[in-house]
């Protein structure tokens, strides 16, 4: 009996556990949808990404160098960079606040408004 009582306290935990988990990625992603384009602290755009109907690209060339950003309804990323290492492109694409889309060589950030993040 204690035996049995015991699995069922411990399936009970892990079912708790894994739920407040979910919770915890799937609602507390932020509810920001305006993505915020800046190259050296100067914003350069603002996207209503929920508002977006088709998607597109869109070139920036400054004096630090190219990117291509790829805009979509929910989602934005870097599609192309002339920067060596190009880690901007490799972070993927940039659905809710968080993590920014930074491309250090050229100066650009890349970050979605809203939903408030505890550090």
């Amino acid at each position: 009996m204690k035996k049995r009582t015991s699995v069922i306290f411990g399936l009970l935990f892990a079912v708790i556990v894994i739920g407040g988990l979910l919770s915890t990625f799937l609602l507390g992603r932020g509810e920001g949808t305006v993505a915020v384009i800046s190259v050296d602290g100067e914003v350069l755009e603002r996207i209503d990404l929920s508002k977006v109907r088709k998607p597109y690209d869109m070139d920036i060339s400054t004096e630090y160098g190219h990117n291509t950003v790829h805009v979509e309804k929910g989602a934005i990323s870097v599609s192309e960079a002339d920067c060596p290492d190009k880690v901007c492109m490799y972070q993927g694409r940039l659905t809710g606040s968080g993590i920014p889309i930074i491309c250090m060589p050229h100066r650009l950030v890349i970050e979605i408004e809203g939903g408030d993040i505890d550090a």
